[in-house]
Protein backbone atom coordinates (compact mmCIF):
# COMPACT_ATOMS: atom_id res chain seq x y z
CA UNK A 1 0.00 0.00 0.00
CA UNK A 2 2.91 2.20 0.88
CA UNK A 3 3.85 1.54 -2.79
CA UNK A 4 0.85 2.51 -4.53
CA UNK A 5 0.57 5.91 -2.16
CA UNK A 6 3.96 7.11 -3.46
CA UNK A 7 3.43 5.88 -7.20
CA UNK A 8 -0.26 7.87 -7.29
CA UNK A 9 1.11 10.93 -5.18
CA UNK A 10 4.34 11.53 -7.53
CA UNK A 11 1.79 11.48 -10.12
CA UNK A 12 -0.64 13.98 -9.22
CA UNK A 13 2.35 15.86 -7.22
CA UNK A 14 4.10 16.15 -10.85
CA UNK A 15 1.10 17.14 -13.01
CA UNK A 16 -0.75 19.36 -10.26
CA UNK A 17 1.60 20.88 -8.39
CA UNK A 18 3.23 20.02 -4.20
CA UNK A 19 1.28 22.38 -3.16
CA UNK A 20 -2.40 22.39 -4.88
CA UNK A 21 -2.96 18.22 -3.95
CA UNK A 22 -3.94 17.71 -0.38
CA UNK A 23 -4.19 14.28 1.75
CA UNK A 24 -8.16 14.62 0.69
CA UNK A 25 -7.03 14.38 -3.45
CA UNK A 26 -4.87 11.39 -3.28
CA UNK A 27 -7.35 9.08 -0.63
CA UNK A 28 -10.08 10.01 -3.31
CA UNK A 29 -8.58 9.31 -6.29
CA UNK A 30 -6.96 6.00 -5.09
CA UNK A 31 -10.47 5.32 -3.35
CA UNK A 32 -9.21 5.02 -0.21
CA UNK A 33 -9.48 6.82 3.76
CA UNK A 34 -7.12 9.31 4.67
CA UNK A 35 -6.23 7.35 7.55
CA UNK A 36 -4.70 4.85 5.73
CA UNK A 37 -2.15 7.42 4.16
CA UNK A 38 -1.32 8.58 7.49
CA UNK A 39 -0.63 4.50 8.42
CA UNK A 40 2.49 5.32 6.46
CA UNK A 41 2.90 8.88 6.35
CA UNK A 42 2.59 11.08 9.39
CA UNK A 43 1.96 14.36 7.59
CA UNK A 44 1.96 15.77 3.82
CA UNK A 45 5.46 16.81 4.65
CA UNK A 46 6.75 13.60 5.18
CA UNK A 47 4.59 12.52 1.86
CA UNK A 48 6.55 15.21 -0.07
CA UNK A 49 9.57 14.10 1.15
CA UNK A 50 9.38 10.63 0.37
CA UNK A 51 7.93 11.34 -2.82
CA UNK A 52 10.93 14.06 -4.15
CA UNK A 53 13.13 11.23 -2.99
CA UNK A 54 11.72 8.09 -4.29
CA UNK A 55 11.85 10.10 -7.57
CA UNK A 56 15.47 11.26 -7.34
CA UNK A 57 16.61 7.69 -6.38
CA UNK A 58 14.51 6.68 -9.56
CA UNK A 59 16.13 8.76 -11.87
CA UNK A 60 19.47 8.18 -10.48
CA UNK A 61 19.01 4.81 -11.43
CA UNK A 62 17.85 5.44 -15.11
CA UNK A 63 20.68 7.93 -16.08
CA UNK A 64 22.91 5.52 -14.80
CA UNK A 65 21.59 2.62 -16.98
CA UNK A 66 21.82 5.23 -20.02
CA UNK A 67 25.32 6.11 -19.36
CA UNK A 68 26.63 2.32 -18.98
CA UNK A 69 24.90 2.03 -22.83
CA UNK A 70 24.94 5.00 -24.85
CA UNK A 71 27.28 4.82 -27.85
CA UNK A 72 28.68 8.28 -27.31
CA UNK A 73 28.64 11.56 -24.53
CA UNK A 74 26.50 13.44 -27.21
CA UNK A 75 23.60 10.90 -26.95
CA UNK A 76 24.37 10.24 -23.75
CA UNK A 77 22.77 13.49 -22.80
CA UNK A 78 20.54 14.08 -24.66
CA UNK A 79 18.94 10.50 -23.75
CA UNK A 80 19.07 11.36 -20.40
CA UNK A 81 17.23 14.54 -21.01
CA UNK A 82 14.51 12.76 -22.56
CA UNK A 83 14.07 9.77 -19.86
CA UNK A 84 14.42 12.75 -17.24
CA UNK A 85 11.51 14.51 -19.03
CA UNK A 86 9.57 11.27 -19.17
CA UNK A 87 9.86 11.07 -15.28
CA UNK A 88 8.58 14.63 -14.46
CA UNK A 89 6.23 14.97 -16.77
CA UNK A 90 7.38 17.75 -18.39
CA UNK A 91 7.87 19.54 -15.48
CA UNK A 92 4.01 21.00 -16.41
CA UNK A 93 3.24 22.28 -12.75
CA UNK A 94 6.88 23.81 -12.11
CA UNK A 95 6.79 21.14 -9.31
CA UNK A 96 10.78 22.45 -8.50
CA UNK A 97 9.51 26.13 -7.82
CA UNK A 98 6.55 24.88 -5.42
CA UNK A 99 8.77 22.56 -4.18
CA UNK A 100 11.08 25.45 -3.25
CA UNK A 101 8.17 27.56 -2.24
CA UNK A 102 6.42 25.37 0.32
CA UNK A 103 9.06 22.83 1.01
CA UNK A 104 12.41 25.16 0.95
CA UNK A 105 14.28 22.56 3.35
CA UNK A 106 12.93 19.52 0.80
CA UNK A 107 14.57 21.59 -1.97
CA UNK A 108 17.51 22.51 -0.30
CA UNK A 109 18.60 18.67 0.14
CA UNK A 110 17.26 17.49 -2.60
CA UNK A 111 19.39 20.30 -4.73
CA UNK A 112 22.58 19.25 -2.56
CA UNK A 113 21.71 15.55 -4.21
CA UNK A 114 21.37 16.64 -7.90
CA UNK A 115 24.34 18.72 -7.44
CA UNK A 116 26.33 15.51 -5.93
CA UNK A 117 24.93 12.90 -8.53
CA UNK A 118 24.82 15.52 -12.01
CA UNK A 119 28.64 16.67 -11.22
CA UNK A 120 29.91 13.13 -11.23
CA UNK A 121 27.63 12.06 -13.71
CA UNK A 122 28.69 14.64 -15.93
CA UNK A 123 32.59 14.71 -15.06
CA UNK A 124 32.78 10.86 -16.13
CA UNK A 125 30.68 12.24 -19.50
CA UNK A 126 33.23 14.94 -20.18
CA UNK A 127 36.16 12.97 -19.56
CA UNK A 128 35.00 10.02 -21.88
CA UNK A 129 34.72 12.58 -24.34
CA UNK A 130 37.86 13.83 -23.93
CA UNK A 131 39.69 10.41 -24.49
CA UNK A 132 37.32 9.58 -27.43
CA UNK A 133 38.34 12.83 -29.35
CA UNK A 134 34.64 13.96 -29.12
CA UNK A 135 35.55 16.59 -26.91
CA UNK A 136 38.15 19.32 -26.83
CA UNK A 137 40.89 18.21 -24.27
CA UNK A 138 41.78 21.70 -23.26
CA UNK A 139 38.52 21.64 -21.60
CA UNK A 140 38.58 22.13 -17.81
CA UNK A 141 35.94 19.20 -16.64
CA UNK A 142 35.13 20.37 -13.48
CA UNK A 143 34.79 24.41 -14.19
CA UNK A 144 32.09 23.26 -17.10
CA UNK A 145 30.67 20.36 -14.93
CA UNK A 146 29.25 22.60 -12.19
CA UNK A 147 28.59 25.24 -14.80
CA UNK A 148 26.27 22.91 -16.61
CA UNK A 149 24.55 21.86 -13.32
CA UNK A 150 24.26 25.70 -13.25
CA UNK A 151 22.50 26.14 -16.28
CA UNK A 152 20.64 22.75 -15.73
CA UNK A 153 19.08 24.56 -12.73
CA UNK A 154 18.86 27.95 -13.88
CA UNK A 155 16.74 27.03 -16.87
CA UNK A 156 14.04 26.07 -14.79
CA UNK A 157 13.27 29.54 -12.90
CA UNK A 158 10.52 30.74 -13.59
CA UNK A 159 11.48 34.49 -12.55
CA UNK A 160 13.73 34.21 -15.49
CA UNK A 161 12.45 31.81 -17.92
CA UNK A 162 8.79 31.90 -17.77
CA UNK A 163 6.75 29.27 -17.99
CA UNK A 164 3.71 31.43 -20.09
CA UNK A 165 6.67 31.97 -22.43
CA UNK A 166 9.43 29.08 -22.84
CA UNK A 167 8.22 25.39 -22.61
CA UNK A 168 10.05 23.18 -20.42
CA UNK A 169 11.39 21.08 -23.68
CA UNK A 170 12.70 23.79 -25.66
CA UNK A 171 14.81 24.95 -22.77
CA UNK A 172 15.87 21.46 -21.71
CA UNK A 173 16.75 21.04 -25.78
CA UNK A 174 18.77 24.65 -26.35
CA UNK A 175 20.60 24.39 -23.39
CA UNK A 176 21.93 21.07 -24.02
CA UNK A 177 23.07 22.10 -27.65
CA UNK A 178 23.98 25.08 -26.21
CA UNK A 179 26.26 23.53 -23.73
CA UNK A 180 27.78 20.98 -26.29
CA UNK A 181 28.75 23.23 -29.16
CA UNK A 182 31.15 25.08 -26.85
CA UNK A 183 33.36 21.91 -25.86
CA UNK A 184 32.88 19.33 -29.04
CA UNK A 185 35.93 19.16 -31.66
CA UNK A 186 35.20 18.98 -35.28
CA UNK A 187 35.10 15.13 -34.97
CA UNK A 188 32.14 16.06 -31.90
CA UNK A 189 30.55 18.47 -34.10
CA UNK A 190 29.90 16.17 -36.98
CA UNK A 191 28.28 13.86 -34.41
CA UNK A 192 25.96 16.67 -32.75
CA UNK A 193 25.08 17.93 -36.53
CA UNK A 194 24.00 14.52 -37.18
CA UNK A 195 21.91 13.42 -34.39
CA UNK A 196 20.28 16.95 -34.09
CA UNK A 197 19.02 17.14 -37.39
CA UNK A 198 18.21 13.43 -37.29
CA UNK A 199 16.51 13.71 -34.04
CA UNK A 200 14.71 17.13 -33.85
CA UNK A 201 11.62 17.55 -31.58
Amino acid sequence: MREKILHKSTELFLTLGFKSVTMDDIASEMGISKKTIYVHFPNKTKLVEAVTFNLFDTICDGIDSICENAPNPIEELYSIKMFVMHHLKNEKSSPQYQLKKYYPKIHGELKFKQFEKMHQSVQESLKQGVDTSLFRETIDIDFISRMYFTGMTGIKDNMFFPSEQFQMEYLMESYLEYHLRAIVTEKGMTILNNFINKNQS
